[in-house]
């Protein structure tokens, strides 16, 4: 042990500590400092940063016996506080930087010593900083943060004021404005606690888990030995499926089978731990509970698991082989199959070859890559209830997954959420809910699970990988006459939510456009690689990879600009366009989002032509365009709850089940209701949110697909309607709380919002014919790319973006939606993979893209065409995007240099493969 004096946010503590401890652990464990965030632990991502001595200092890496003594250390907690904000703090809030928040308080840190330093840098001396302090935002693209810390700065310089940031609201309504998100103060002043946050703070007596993790990926599973585990110390139990089993649980997660006709399996594919056979590295074998987090993964190492390791298929391809077992015995590897049956049969003999094109493509196993490991914890509450907390999405959608399977009734099960550092989607399948779960009742303790980032990336879903076969044909103008599909989906070694994805292939290639004749299948297949989870833009990016790659390449066969050849095709009502699931969209936008986006395209292709004529050669510029199509919400009928209340002080409290990735959903329930509740005279800061907790929520459905604010946000706005009515007087005055309690008059009120319209056209498992979504979202991308003829690195140096999402409920959610959503798809397009188990394990490695990686120029337009089925009009607008930012980034390429690209990641290496095919 050493001894230490240090001086933290100004006060001096002597410490006792281990010489080994990292000051990371210090600052959380023993001062409960937990605005310090342990992201990657390598010091990849800057969520540790605190000033040490005047520099920035990463503090998981930083041993404490390199600390000097009585070094002055500075935490966010020693920045500013909720009553005294750093000016950056408040850019922060106003720039719209804090998302999910898991980054923020390690950006401010970093934004503090640089602007101590340099009170007037420019913008590219702040992402240089950042870039140099491995600073990570998953979230926001960096803009905002470039804007914040350059507004921070003018501040500092004594040119404007704190307050002149700051939204002022001006009329009744805040929608349409920049009006901050409720939890905005909380993230920048490192007040917001996450789940490993909220583990450190737990009662003494709760125990630390661990898991036992398959290193191989398949095998049989011979003997499982836990006697030395069990002895080592700390340990109090070690979990396997026979204690699950005996505590009357199946073992089984409930992967709901959404699509049965077509479906070869029940969706019980998955154990809760892994007892017959290992299906992919990482599967879960054991769970070992004990006094400290170091002596359980000290356990979980001990136990001995025998195993008969099996050929493993990493691939579609490889898995539907001839020769290939059956990953699941009696169940076929391609265990799902869906058919879009549009139109007419097409004769493809009857059009010339210069009017069709045949295209393969492939989208990748994209990471997530959020910041925050995934991690939980929980207790029996006072009502007896097994209660998990953890950053599922869904949490009511998770309790019938894995009530069952832990042997907990439905009735006795408690899922909340976590705040949440990130998700993008993962969390639509449930990770560690029934681990925890399980935990808790056999062991009748709390529990927390967390964790660390090789975990994280190696064992949570993935975007499942796509094989796109697609044709395109086209009358001798260009008009589009039908298109043909043939595609496999690798969707890992479980079924959970396959059917859905698969069905988004036939649902979004081709959309965007009036394609008359569609014969599109579409096959889902297990394999041995990660599972296949959610992922922001769910199915679309797989899509677009075969249909909008397809018609550039129609484009240039057939000497048509791409642009264009897309307006050309567009879905307009006066030829009575339809999507490819046979139905008219909602509403009729995409010749008005042409408009808008054409003298864009023009003064793009301009600055190209210029920059080309300038050049030497080495670097030549491109422009590329690509048109997303999103529907916002589940298949078919939808629902969504919430209640609203009256309060005894005037106040009203909102409870809603809108799970919060960071996209903002505690703004999206305050906009959605204020947007009524304001005809009471309610304010803003008049609204209290109950979130996230199925003892205390309606069922809301799960944050995914862009649903909630379509859903739960006309939920929300029914229950305020609801209330309003009830308030109203005959006068048009309303009463107050005790004129209600004396008249009888219920206090809290209902909303629930149904699609009850989709039923009339529900989806044909056939054909794939229906009207599945009650809206959709519309993105033309442009983006402007660099590539370097010698090293094949491709830079995207502009991005424009013209969207249509409906009424934009808050602006400064949509834009920082749109900004974190453009930057993931470069990294899609250009460096993102999780492929080799041997490489593909951190962060870096999985190719995230850090500040200098990432354009500064983004350049978003937005019309808001009125939905009718939107609260107040809106559409949602979080998978808008990531729908198809890659493939024209892919055709920006495309018409710099040439090269065809047909496969994502666009590596350096791939580029330039690609150039010297050329060359032949």
């Amino acid at each position: 042990m050493i001894k230490k004096t240090l001086k933290i946010n100004g006060v001096e503590r002597i410490l006792i500590l281990d010489k080994d401890e990292t000051l990371a652990q210090v600052l959380r464990d023993h001062l409960l400092l937990t605005g310090c965030k342990i992201g990657c632990g390598e010091g990849h991502c800057g969520a540790c940063n605190v000033i040490m001595n005047g520099k920035v200092t990463r503090s998981c890496i930083y041993k404490m016996s390199r600390v000097p003594d009585h070094a002055e250390i500075t935490t966010i907690e020693g920045v500013g506080t909720l009553s005294d904000m750093h000016p950056i703090q408040v850019a922060w809030m106003a720039y719209g930087c804090a998302q999910c928040g898991f980054c923020s308080p390690g950006f401010i840190i970093s934004a503090k010593v640089l602007l101590d330093n340099n009170p007037s840098p420019t913008r590219e001396e702040v992402r240089d900083w950042f870039n140099k302090q491995r600073n990570l935002c998953r979230c926001t693209g960096y803009k905002p943060l470039i804007d914040a810390t350059m507004a921070a700065a003018a501040v500092m310089r004594g040119e404007m004021t704190k307050e002149d940031l700051v939204f002022k609201q001006t009329g009744d309504s805040i929608v349409g404005t920049n009006y901050i998100r409720p939890s905005a103060a909380q993230k920048v002043t490192g007040t917001w606690d996450f789940g490993a946050d909220d583990a450190l703070k737990m009662p003494s007596g709760t125990l630390r888990l661990a898991l036992t993790q398959a290193k191989v990926s398949h095998a049989n599973i011979l003997n499982i030995d836990t006697a030395e585990a069990e002895s080592m110390p700390g340990v109090v139990r070690v979990i396997t499926a026979k204690d699950i089993k005996a505590a009357g649980g199946t073992n089984k997660i409930n992967g709901l089978v959404m699509l049965p006709k077509h479906n070869k399996t029940d969706g019980f594919e998955r154990p809760v731990l892994c007892d017959e056979k290992i299906f992919q590295f990482g599967d879960a074998i054991a769970i070992v509970a004990a006094d400290t987090e170091e002596h359980a993964r000290a356990a979980a190492e001990a136990v001995k698991v025998e195993i008969e390791e099996l050929p493993a298929y990493m691939n579609a391809m490889d898995a539907i082989a001839p020769d290939a077992a059956e990953i699941h015995p009696g169940i076929p590897n391609a265990f799902f199959e869906t058919n879009c049956i549009k139109g007419p049969d097409f004769d493809w003999d009857s059009i010339p070859d210069s009017q069709q094109v045949e295209i393969e493509s492939y989208c990748s196993r994209q990471p997530h890559l959020h910041l925050e490991p995934d991690c939980g914890y929980g207790y029996i509450d006072e009502d007896g209830m097994i209660t998990v907390h953890s950053k599922s999405i869904g949490i009511h959608l998770h309790m019938p997954m894995i009530a069952d399977g832990i042997g907990v009734p439905m009735e006795n099960l408690r899922i909340v959420q976590n705040h949440a550092g990130g998700t993008f989607g993962y969390k639509f399948s449930p990770t560690n809910e029934a681990l925890i779960g399980a935990a808790v009742k056999i062991l009748e303790r709390p529990v927390s699970l967390v964790f660390n980032q090789f975990q994280n990336i190696t064992y949570t879903g993935k975007r499942s990988p796509a094989f796109m076969n697609i044709k395109l044909a086209a009358d001798e103008n260009g008009k589009l006459l039908a298109l043909w599909g043939n595609n496999y989906v690798d969707h890992g070694p479980y079924s959970e939510f396959g059917d859905l994805l698969t069905m988004r292939l036939s649902q979004f290639t081709g959309a965007g456009y009036g394609i008359n004749s569609i014969r599109n299948k579409s096959t889902t297949v297990f394999t041995n690689h990660a599972w296949g989870s959610a992922f922001r833009a769910y199915g679309s990016p797989q899509s677009y990879m075969g249909s909008e790659i397809a018609i550039d390449v129609l484009a240039a066969k057939m000497g048509i600009d791409p642009f264009d050849i897309r307006e050309m095709n567009c879905y307009k009502e006066s030829e009575g366009s339809t999507i490819p699931t046979g139905y008219p969209p909602e509403v009729y936008c995409e010749e008005e989002l042409f408009k808008t986006a054409r003298p864009l395209y023009e003064a793009a292709k301009k600055r190209v032509a210029e920059k080309n004529a300038a050049s030497d050669g080495k670097i030549k510029y491109g422009i590329g365009v690509s048109l997303g199509v999103y529907g916002c919400g589940l298949d078919g009928v939808d629902t969504s709850n919430a209640f609203a209340e009256l309060n005894p002080d005037g106040t009203v409290t909102m409870y809603a089940a809108w799970e919060d990735h960071g996209q903002g959903a505690d703004m999206g329930v305050l906009v959605s209701s204020h947007e009524t509740l304001r005809q009471a005279g309610i304010r803003p800061e008049q609204i209290k949110l109950v979130m996230n907790d199925t003892k205390t929520c309606p069922n809301a459905g799960p944050a995914g697909g862009s649903r909630s604010q379509v859903m739960s946000g006309n939920a929300c706005r029914l229950a305020a309607e609801n209330l309003v009515a009830a308030m109203k007087k005959e006068d048009g005055t309303f009463r107050t709380y005790d004129e209600m309690v004396a008249e009888g008059l219920a206090t809290k009120y209902e909303g629930n919002w149904v699609t009850t319209f989709c039923a009339d056209h529900p989806i044909d498992q056939d054909t794939a014919q229906g009207d599945p979504f009650a809206t959709y979202m519309y993105t033309i991308f442009l983006p402007e790319v660099a590539v370097n003829t010698e090293t094949g690195k491709v830079k995207v140096e502009k991005f424009t973006c013209v969207a249509d999402v409906g009424t934009i409920m808050n602006r400064l959610l949509v834009e920082g939606n749109f900004y974190g959503g453009l930057v993931q798809g470069i990294g899609l397009a250009l460096t993102e993979d999780f492929e080799d188990l041997n490489h593909d394990t951190s962060l870096k490695n999985c190719g995230i893209l850090y500040p200098n990686d990432a354009p500064d120029d983004i350049e978003l337009h937005f019309n808001e065409t009125y939905r009718p089925s939107g609260p107040y009009g809106a559409a949602g607008c979080g998978e808008a995007p990531l729908d198809a930012p890659h493939p024209a980034i892919l055709n920006a390429i495309y018409n710099a240099t040439g090269a065809r690209i047909t496969r994502v990641p666009a590596r350096p290496e791939k580029v330039l493969a690609a150039l010297k095919e050329l060359e032949k």
